[in-house]
């Protein structure tokens, strides 16, 4: 290959190195730039001369300045950057620009589960919520007798799956910010792919009680399995009013097979793609993150949004340095004064703490090209493609509109995506360094920046990106390609390499309240 560059703006001065194994000093483009030191793949290369104090421009955005002058040709290491000011929040545009409504897509549909509530499942689960860590042992236990034992009477049912977490008490259970975790909990134990009627698994004198988690549901509960089930609702098993362990599993496999004889009567039917709720998110990203898989996902968003259905975009941190392009995006002003909302919270969240969103970039996004915050959050809103913002869900909110939306989440990898499960039946992964993440509760699609992790992963990543750095294949492509793996995927045709693996991480809802 000969060497390339990749410059996203014509405002850019700097551009990262194409070549899977980075360039050697003397290296000269098609333009005539010649390197005056070997750069990695990935990394920035000065585009021109740029003095001490210059602002360093990517995406036509100034991501840094230079605490140094540079030649052209010169590697801009992150030690060379200065990390500029975040927007101020007082000073942005509300709604000042909301593109124009996209073309509608018809006739796109998928094979899903409609379920009485009216939600969609793209899965068949049996759902086993918990109210506090204290149960996790038993309930895993008594799932893998589940699977073993009596899941396989059951074929219409895919998988059962346990909602276990380090919440319920020990906590300060009436903090403000404890309403965060309770509804997160609350909606994933409604999943959709649990045909939103759970099995609750208590332990009895925790502060998170069922009744605290599921408000307004018609609880019942079991005592040795005297009581009938309540078919469609949720039904809990009290672990301090069985007698032992034994009983206690007995209890759980026989409600079980009562919610399995219920699950297994669901069949896929013909559902329009506007009953899609898709969460998109970012992990393991690099530079070319934002020239490549996020702006593929961004054109499927906007596919999405086409056909009627709903796009969530999160990580507040990877959002706060390029919020001035979206509040003027913002369908009206309420719906931008939300968003720079969740930006304030954030930041002073973070304060209390004594961090800011500096501490955001792992070393493997340094690795990857990424020097600061601010790069990685411009490439990350690509994501959230063309689109108007048509509401902000708080966190742990449940999305209820329909189009582009930000859920606020934290940036990290397994909190955003329990948190995108309140919602969500559909979850979208980039990564540029790669990463095994997945979810048992919803299908996680993984796309790569780079054809070279996708080569190397073959059995992990579900879409290569990598090959609109080269030229063979157009953002366009890639996210049409990305549209219709969806709806595959959604109606059960093909399935995830995370599906196929069983490679689901642990739920990590988002506790910003005290522990007691």
């Amino acid at each position: 290959m000969d060497p390339l560059f990749v410059q996203v703006d014509p405002r850019d001065n700097v551009a990262i190195i194409v070549n899977p194994e980075g360039l050697p000093t003397g290296a000269r483009f098609a333009n005539g730039l010649t390197l005056q030191e070997p750069i990695p793949q990935s990394h920035k290369v000065t585009l021109r001369d740029l003095s001490e104090g210059a602002p360093i421009v990517r995406y036509g955005q100034i991501i840094g300045h230079l605490s140094r002058a540079l030649p052209a040709g010169a590697w801009v290491r992150e030690d060379v950057m200065d990390l500029p000011q975040a927007p101020a929040l007082d000073e942005l545009p509300l709604a000042t620009a909301p593109p124009a409504p996209l073309p509608r897509l018809e006739g796109y549909t998928f094979e899903g589960y409609r379920n009485s509530d009216g939600s969609v499942g793209t899965k068949n689960i049996l759902g086993i919520a918990t109210t506090v860590q204290c149960v996790a042992p038993t309930v895993d236990y008594a799932v893998r007798r589940i699977r073993q034992e009596i899941l396989p009477r059951f074929p219409n049912v895919d998988d059962a799956v346990a909602i276990t977490h380090t919440y319920g008490c020990g906590v300060a259970i009436d903090a403000p910010g404890a309403a965060v975790p309770i509804r997160t909990l609350g909606h994933l134990s409604r999943h959709a792919n649990f045909g939103s009627a759970p099995l609750v698994v208590s332990l009895g004198c925790e502060k998170l009680q069922p009744a605290r988690m599921l408000p307004g549901a018609s609880l019942q509960a079991s005592k040795g399995g005297e009581f009938p089930i309540l078919e469609g609702n949720p039904y809990v098993i009290r672990l301090q009013d069985e007698r032992g362990f034994g009983a206690t599993v007995s209890a759980i496999l026989h409600y079980a097979e009562k919610r399995l004889e219920e699950l297994n009567r669901r069949k896929r039917v013909p559902c329009p793609a506007s009953d899609l709720i898709v969460g998109m998110q970012c992990g393991g990203s690099d530079a070319f993150s934002g020239v490549t898989c996020n702006p593929a996902v961004g054109y499927a968003a906007d596919l999405i949004v086409r056909a009627g259905g709903t796009v969530m975009f999160s990580e507040v941190t990877e959002v706060r340095d390029a919020v001035h392009l979206l509040t003027p995006r913002c369908i009206n002003e309420d719906v931008a004064r939300a968003l720079i909302g969740e930006m304030r919270w954030y930041d002073e969240y973070l304060a209390r703490s004594g961090a800011d969103r500096s501490a955001n970039p792992t070393p493997g996004n340094k690795r990857g090209g990424l020097a600061n915050v601010v790069e990685k959050a411009l490439g990350s809103v690509a994501k959230a493609g063309t689109s108007a913002l048509h509401a902000v869900a708080s966190h742990g909110e449940k999305v209820s509109t329909k189009g582009l939306i930000f859920a606020a989440t934290p940036a990290s990898d397994f909190i955003c995506g329990t948190q995108q499960l309140a919602s969500m039946n559909m979850h979208v992964f980039t990564t540029g360094e790669g990463s095994p993440y997945g979810l048992a509760l919803c299908p996680v699609v993984k796309v790569s920046s780079r054809t070279a992790l996708a080569e190397k992963w073959h059995d992990l990543i579900d879409i290569d990106a990598g090959t609109i750095a080269t030229g063979q294949a157009t953002i366009a492509d890639v996210g049409w390609e990305l549209f219709r793996f969806i709806l595959d995927v959604a109606s059960g045709r093909r399935k995830t390499w995370a599906d196929t693996w069983g490679l689901h991480n642990a739920l990590a809802p988002f506790n910003p309240g005290p522990v007691t």
